[in-house]
């Protein structure tokens, strides 16, 4: 199933992934590219790249490169739409409870905004 990605966007029109984005070399930036485009085409991927976190409606894309490994979160609106939050840098073997919190918050606003 075909997807497409869209890039959430606070009331104030700022775009954290982009902001995200923007921050990280050419090389990252491409593989996370990369994994992107095959999520949209494909609608899904490996657990490797794509996984849902447990207890919530929150997706993460996972991209490691070196040893660096990054993540990009993200929710479904209905099933055609995926909407990627934000990304950070995960440097410890947890998830931090702050970013998985960031990204709930932002697709409560999504979802309080597209109804108005």
């Amino acid at each position: 199933m075909k997807r497409t990605i869209l890039f959430y966007r606070t009331k104030d029109d700022n775009c954290p992934v982009e902001e995200f984005l923007d921050s990280l070399p050419g090389k990252v930036v491409q593989k996370i590219t990369w994994v992107l485009e095959i999520l949209e085409q494909h609608g899904m991927l490996p657990s490797t790249y794509f996984k849902k976190l447990v207890n919530s409606d929150i997706w993460e894309c996972r991209v490691q490169q070196g040893s660096n490994i990054f993540r990009i979160f993200c929710f479904f609106d209905k099933d055609s739409k995926i909407i990627l939050t934000h990304g950070f840098i995960k440097k410890t073997q947890k998830t931090p409870i702050d970013e998985i919190k960031k990204a709930e918050n932002y697709r409560s606003d999504y979802f309080k905004r597209r109804k108005t």
